[in-house]
Parts: structure tokens; C-alpha cells; sequence
């Protein structure tokens, strides 16, 4: 039986155009996206599937393949300048990457891929292609949604292009299985880009539990020079609107304006990206102007051996994000135990249990970010008792399971692929979510049925 008439391939391409998981996550384009695509790339060849991701060079520097793990190659392909390109100038480089991605695969025998994985509507356009030169089917995974982002844009921020929206639906009907992140985020594919139910899985993503896990907070506090006595509120991830730092800073504010002697430090721990790019002191200024610029301390992006000290060491982890498909830092810190106030926005529903492991704040208004901070920080017994449950919660999510809903969506893709199988774009289903659809969740996998 050949891998591709079983449930397993033998070797499956990934496509992660716009940014490499080599990349530090939590500067430029790097962040959650990245951990993604490796973790379960490791975990997937830990299966038997040898995986081989295709990003785009950044550096002249780069090794045209890096092995990351056993069993997972990264092919670095030369498509545009090194450096200087912004990710909303990445279309016109699909061509050529898409050559690149073609080539490589043009040098093996034929069914060399057993199945081809894009993350992101730009990996998703060449994926469509290579699906259809390849006779393979694809599997795509969105991470974030235009028409979402746009619906929910911070105050200054400039919205996603039409052309990545018409993307985002051509690569939706063109995808044999969808992979969401949450159940939400599958009924948005449905409503928004007319996805047909019977072909989205819905895949959690997770965090390294062996790593990400309780520990000493006094040792984690000295290592950071952080006074054992004082609270400690932090943010994690890229500078830029759409992750809302900001709100933060400003809720902080107001409550140090009405309380005054609390004491209490912010930790910003990340670089700036996207718009974020265009002023990137902002916060810094912010803090200044807020007169809590003694009480915040900036970090670089830092790597998961010190991340994890970080997430330790706070009381409060804060996602105040305007739009997040799930949310992994929010995972990573419940699982040191330490619980998170975020947005009741996305994916975030579902990575934190409101009044359980942490806090939903609905809207992004100071008054409320403060009243909510504020109240959870008069109550250290009942953050102690939500780090412990917030680090049950985290434990159903992990790398592995998250391998598993990979797998059998893998499975599914490959059952209903036929030789000569190149159904045109405008006959996919486009099917709407009814008033009968429903959509159960589960950490491992689930699918939507109509």
C-alpha cells in the first residue's frame, strides 16, 4: 500500500512563507505562528512523517537547509531581497517562491510529498498551486483571518488589504481540510468565507509541557532582580496595536493614580512589530506620560528557557489583544501556573476558563482593564488558587495532542484524495453555518458538522 492511500504519509511539506520557526518569536513577524509550525513538526516526525518546512530566506547568511529536529528539515528559498520587505509586500514574491518550492520537489521522483501543510493565506496561495502540480492534497491552516482582524482594528491601526481577504476565500475553497484553532474560529471560516463544515477539523494548539510548568517563583523573582513583595503584572508578545500592550499600560496607570502605594511592577517583554514598527519608542513615551515609567520595565524577546522564568515569576499574565486565533501565551503561562486576564476576544474563550484560571475582560476600556486588574490583585489567595487551576487547565493542551488532531485531519485529507482529483475553485461547497450547525470542542480534535 502506498502512503498515500494510507493514514499516514510518509513525508509531508510545510509551508510558512512569510516567516521562518527558526525565528525568535515575539519580534517582526515571528510569534505564536512559529512555535506552531515547529512544535508540531517535531512531533509529527517523533510519529514516523519526515517533515520538510519551506520558508522564506531572510539573511545571505541562512543555509539553504537547516535540520531542526530529527526527522524536520527547513529549506530557506531565496525569494526577494533579505531584508527590507515587509510582509504586505510578500505577494509579489509568491511567484518566485512558488518556483522555488516546485524545483525542489521537481528534483525527487514523483510523489516524493504524500501531503502538502500551508500556515497563512500567502503560503496558502502556493500551496494551492503545488496541490494541484503535485496531485497531493492540501491541508491549510489560517492562524488569523483578514475579515476577523478588520472587524476588531485598534484605534490608529490600518486594516488588512482586499487582497489578502480574497486570498484568505480562494485558498478556503481550495483547501481539502481546514485545521482551526478553536470552534469559534471554524464557525468564522464558515460565516465569513463560506467554508463547508464537513471539511474544517478543529485542531488546539498547545505549549512544551515538560518545559512550560510550575516552579519557584522567589528564585524566579531573584533571577530577574524583582523585590519578593511587590506584584508583578506581564505582557509577552510582538509591540504592535493588535496586541494591545497599551491597554495595559493604561489600566496600570489608573489604578497607581487611585492607589498610589500599591505596589506593583510591569513587565513588557517583546520588540516591535508590524504598525508597531512606525513608532517604536511608543510605549516607552506612554509610560512616561502615564508617570509609571519607574514602575515598567522593558525586555527584548526572550528564549523559552527564560521565558518560562518570566511567566514564574508574575502573579498576572495579560493578553489584551484586539483579535487572537487562540493564544499561546496564555497557555504557556497557565501552564507555570500563573493565571492570565485577557480579552474575551477569540481563541482566548476557550485558552482561558473566565473566573477559573484567570480573568475575561470584555472591550479594551481602562476603566475596566483597571477595575479588573484591581480586583484580582487584592486577592492573592485567589490567584493562588487560580495558578493551580489555571495549571490543570493548560495540561490538556499540548504539542502531542495537537499532533494527533494533525494527523487524522491528515488522515481525512488523504482519504478523499483520488488520482486526478483537480476539482476547480469555484466548485468547492460553499456551505453556511446554520441555525442546526454545531460545533463541539475538545483539547485533541474535533470536527464541524452541518
Amino acid at each position: 500500500m502506498s502512503s498515500a492511500q494510507s493514514s499516514r504519509p510518509n513525508r509531508v511539506a510545510v509551508l510558512s512563507l512569510h516567516t521562518s520557526p527558526l525565528a525568535q518569536p515575539g519580534t517582526g513577524d515571528a510569534g505564536g505562528m512559529n512555535v506552531y509550525v515547529l512544535q508540531t513538526a517535531v512531533q509529527l516526525a517523533r510519529r514516523g512523517t519526515q517533515v520538510e518546512i519551506f520558508t522564506r530566506a531572510t539573511s545571505s547568511a541562512d543555509e539553504p537547509v537547516v535540520q531542526a529536529a530529527p526527522g524536520v528539515l527547513v529549506r530557506n528559498i531565496v525569494a526577494g531581497p533579505f531584508e527590507g520587505l515587509d510582509k504586505h509586500d510578500l505577494p509579489t514574491q509568491l511567484c518566485t517562491f512558488a518556483a522555488g518550492v516546485l524545483r525542489e520537489e521537481a528534483r525527487r521522483e514523483p510523489g516524493y510529498y504524500d501531503l502538502l501543510h500551508s500556515h497563512y493565506w500567502l503560503s496558502g496561495q502556493v500551496g494551492w498551486l503545488a496541490s494541484d502540480r503535485w496531485g497531493v492534497p492540501l491541508v491549510h491552516t489560517a492562524h488569523t483571518l483578514a475579515a476577523v482582524k478588520n472587524a476588531a482594528l485598534a484605534d490608529g491601526d490600518r486594516p488588512e488589504p482586499a487582497a489578502r481577504v480574497i486570498g484568505e476565500k480562494q485558498v478556503v475553497a481550495a483547501a481539502d481540510r481546514l485545521t482551526a484553532n478553536t470552534a469559534e474560529e471554524a464557525k468564522q471560516l464558515i460565516e465569513t468565507y463560506d467554508a463547508a463544515p464537513e471539511k474544517i477539523d478543529v485542531v488546539a494548539p498547545g505549549a512544551d509541557l515538560a518545559r512550560y510548568r510550575p516552579g519557584d517563583r522567589a528564585a524566579a523573582r531573584r533571577g530577574l532582580g524583582l523585590a519578593p513583595d511587590e506584584a508583578v503584572v506581564t505582557f509577552v508578545g510582538r509591540i504592535q496595536p493588535l496586541k494591545a500592550p497599551d491597554v495595559l499600560l493604561r489600566a496600570v496607570g489608573r489604578l497607581l493614580a487611585d492607589h498610589p502605594n500599591q505596589r506593583l511592577r510591569v513587565l513588557v517583554v517583546g520588540g516591535p512589530s508590524g504598525t508597531g514598527l512606525e513608532r517604536p519608542d511608543l510605549l516607552i513615551d506612554l509610560a512616561a506620560e502615564l508617570g509609571i515609567a519607574d514602575r515598567v520595565r522593558f525586555l527584548p524577546p526572550q528564549p523559552p528557557e527564560r521565558l518560562v522564568e518570566i511567566y514564574r515569576a508574575s502573579d498576572l499574565v495579560a493578553v489584551p489583544s484586539y483579535n487572537e486565533s487562540f493564544g499561546l501565551v496564555a497557555i504557556e503561562a497557565q501552564a507555570c501556573g500563573t493565571p492570565v486576564i485577557a480579552a474575551d476576544v477569540g481563541g482566548l474563550g476557550t485558552a482561558v476558563r473566565n473566573h477559573e484560571t484567570g480573568l475575561l475582560v470584555q472591550g479594551h476600556r481602562t476603566d475596566d482593564w483597571a477595575a479588573a486588574l484591581g480586583a484580582l490583585l487584592r486577592e492573592p489567595d485567589r490567584l493562588r488558587e487560580m495558578g493551580d487551576a489555571a495549571h490543570r487547565h493548560a495540561s490538556e493542551f499540548s504539542w502531542d495532542a495537537t499532533a494527533d488532531g494533525l494527523a487524522a485531519s491528515y488522515a481525512a485529507a488523504l482519504a478523499r484524495q483520488r488520482p486526478g482529483d483537480t476539482a476547480p475553485v469555484e466548485q468547492a461547497p460553499a456551505l453556511a453555518w446554520s441555525s442546526r450547525g454545531t460545533a463541539e470542542w475538545s483539547p485533541r480534535r474535533t470536527e464541524v458538522r452541518a
